[in-house]
């Protein structure tokens, strides 16, 4: 596991182009923390280092925002007001789970995935990243994360 420690939104942002710009197609980032840990702002860094130029903004009450423009697509979930797997199901959000046409990060992914293991499960092809993200101070936030897959 990977550890970073960002000293400003600013850095969180930056970290993120940069996986951003290395995201394959298929690449699932399941993102966990408190409410203002910084998770929001990190998807902010992924949509630019993806060539996205759409304004990004949680999607906390319409479950999913999609940015199309970049290099790939982003698909980029809240799980925060849904309590279940079913209720996920539910709500068409399980096909971005694995292998999204393009490159799905999910807030909340506790909610679906297993917090402990590799989210719970395995695709063969997909490209997995677990991020835990914590509040350390005012602006400092710690961001763990582990890749699985190819």
């Amino acid at each position: 596991m990977v550890t970073f420690i960002s000293k400003s939104p600013e850095e969180t942002m930056t970290l993120g182009e940069q996986w951003g710009r290395a995201a394959p197609s298929g690449q699932v980032i399941g993102l966990t923390g408190a409410l203002g840990a910084g998770k929001t702002q990190l998807v902010k860094g992924i949509a630019r280092g993806l060539g996205v130029t759409n304004r990004v903004h949680s999607p906390t009450f319409t479950l999913i925002n999609e940015y199309n423009g970049g290099r790939l697509s982003l698909f980029h979930l809240d799980l925060y007001r849904l309590q279940s797997r079913r209720e996920i199901v539910a709500a068409g959000l399980e096909e971005y789970f694995c292998r999204p046409n393009g490159v799905a990060v999910i807030e909340w992914a506790e909610r679906w995935f297993d917090p402990v293991s590799t989210f719970g499960f395995q695709v063969p092809g997909s490209r997995l990243r677990r991020v835990s993200l914590e509040v350390l101070s005012e602006r400092e936030r710690r961001i763990a994360y582990e890749d699985f897959g190819p």
